[in-house]
């Protein structure tokens, strides 16, 4: 039989099965490129398997409660709590027990490129998700603990199916359904790392169309948090409709505003 060549090997190793009779021939090939092409696959098999084990203990606490005939459960997580403008987030997903994303975890351990590429698959294969909005207004009359907890009951309140059992990070939503709060629970649940990925998608996509609404402050880049070119707009437009003023950078920037132009007066 013609031997393949190590370029024949490659695009094979690509799109193999791991019980793919060709790989007892290829582990025997004595050539050096042959060898490095099979170790990287094992390498990348393995990786493959602790990220599926990974995946399969981060529903540990769906499957006590799917036991317990919980048919809906919806993991439940914001973002957006620390920048100096625009609205908090929410999202609550409701995941199938055949959830098939195996790369989904807490939306701060993945590149913006991944949380938009996991975001698609989650809405396409979560049995309901919900999106909950406060804006800015409503954080400064509440403050922003009341007015994260507001935006995870928008979320809940707005899924296409009912939940009846809530998982949430760190947090209570104020609502009458049966629910367990988890500590870092975006890294130990994947019904709460789903939300955590569609709140931190929609949020970054509206920080950008409200950078274009009011520019100056390159909310575009950093989704409302306090860095140096945001601080540099805030000092010289002071603040917009949407930053939070009972955040006490803005606080000041409005205040030095108002300062300078009573002096022009």
């Amino acid at each position: 039989m013609m031997t393949e060549s190590i370029v024949q090997i490659k695009a094979a190793l690509a799109d193999i099965a791991a019980d793919d009779p060709r790989l007892t021939r290829w582990r025997q090939d004595h050539r050096v490129g042959v060898q490095k092409l099979v170790a990287s696959y094992d390498r990348k098999q393995a990786q493959l398997a602790d990220a599926q084990a990974a995946f399969a203990e981060r529903f540990a606490f769906e499957r006590t409660l799917w036991a317990k005939g919980y048919q809906a459960i919806a993991g439940v997580d914001e973002v957006g709590r620390g920048p100096l403008a625009g609205p908090v987030v929410a999202a609550a997903v409701i995941l199938p027990a055949d959830f098939e994303g195996y790369g989904v975890i807490d939306s701060k351990q993945l590149s913006a490129e991944k949380r938009v590429a996991y975001a698609a698959v989650i809405r396409e294969q979560a049995l309901a998700y919900g999106l909950g909005v406060v804006d800015a207004a409503i954080i400064d009359a509440v403050n922003i603990y009341e007015a994260s907890r507001l935006a995870m009951r928008q979320a809940v309140q707005a899924l296409e199916r009912p939940a009846d059992y809530l998982l949430v990070d760190a947090m209570q939503v104020p609502v009458d359904l049966e629910q367990q709060s988890l500590i870092k629970g975006d890294a130990r649940s994947n019904s709460i790392a789903a939300a955590s990925i569609l709140a931190k998608v929609y949020r970054d996509q509206l920080m950008t169309t409200l950078d274009q609404q009011y520019p100056g402050y390159d909310l575009a880049h950093n989704a409302g948090y306090g860095t140096k070119k945001h601080l540099a707009g805030l000092a010289q437009l002071g603040p917009s409709p949407i930053h939070r003023r009972s955040f006490k950078p803005v606080q000041a920037a409005f205040e030095s505003k108002q300062e300078r132009e009573e002096k022009r007066d």
